[in-house]
């Protein structure tokens, strides 16, 4: 395995943490992709599994579990690669946990210890056009969360839907793994938005035994680039 190789199609890892409030026990590594640069032989040389698809899927793939194995390395010690599982989901190595992001040229994947935490969960997105976002708002946002759409204006709404968007995906990838069950746009809904880019999140259905309605969960947020990066954290 060549953990050193860095395809001409990524930009160098970085190890910024973008968020507004520091989680030391967590590590997040990102990096920029472009799929017109990736070369054939860039898994083989990075020591990672290929996976069939466009280009633009075979890039952001890479570029997600070199993030992966990056973060893990800086919180273990041993470089690893997250395998498939069902539905997609990484499947992360014994005692750790994590999230893997891409969307729009940018990747990233956050770690931690299972000790520590139960549930990570991290989501970028582009923040969405106004035309889209209207379209989209119905299907996204519960009715309650529409009502608090009234008075915005229309790149307010637009930036609103987005983030609830991408929270509500952030929810989903940190919730899964305990539940083992589906839940969409309409079983959650965005409580607050803090001026300090921190958010609440209920639950509107019961998931589990440990996860009812009603129950509450804090996430975060940044902007950077025209990017909305979203966070669920839940520790233990």
């Amino acid at each position: 395995m060549n953990t050193d190789y860095l395809p001409a199609c990524c930009t160098p890892l970085d190890d910024h943490w973008p968020l507004p409030q520091p989680l030391p026990s967590l590590r997040l590594i990102s990096t920029r992709f472009d799929p017109t640069r990736l070369h054939g032989e860039d898994f083989n040389r990075c020591g990672i599994q290929p996976v069939r698809g466009v280009a633009k899927r075979q890039s952001e793939y890479l570029a997600g579990r070199l993030c992966a194995r990056e973060a893990l390395t800086q919180l273990t010690g041993a470089a690893a690669i997250p395998g498939i599982g069902e539905n997609r989901a990484p499947q992360w190595p014994a005692a750790t946990l994590g999230s893997i992001t891409h969307g729009s040229g940018w990747a990233g994947a956050i770690v931690g210890h299972s000790a520590d935490w139960r549930g990570l969960g991290l989501d970028v997105e582009r923040c969405m056009p106004t035309n889209r976002a209207e379209r989209l708002a119905a299907e996204i946002l519960t009715p309650a969360e529409l009502l608090r759409l009234e008075g915005l204006t229309a790149e307010q709404r637009a930036r609103r839907i987005s983030l609830t968007f991408s929270l509500k995906e952030s929810l989903f990838k940190a919730l899964y793994p305990m539940v083992l069950r589906h839940f969409y746009f309409q079983d959650a809904e965005l409580l607050s938005v803090a001026a300090d880019n921190t958010v609440r999140i209920r639950l509107l259905i019961d998931l589990h035994a440990d996860w009812p309605a009603g129950s509450q969960l804090e996430g975060q947020f940044a902007e950077f680039a025209g990017y909305l990066l979203s966070l669920v954290s839940i520790p233990h």
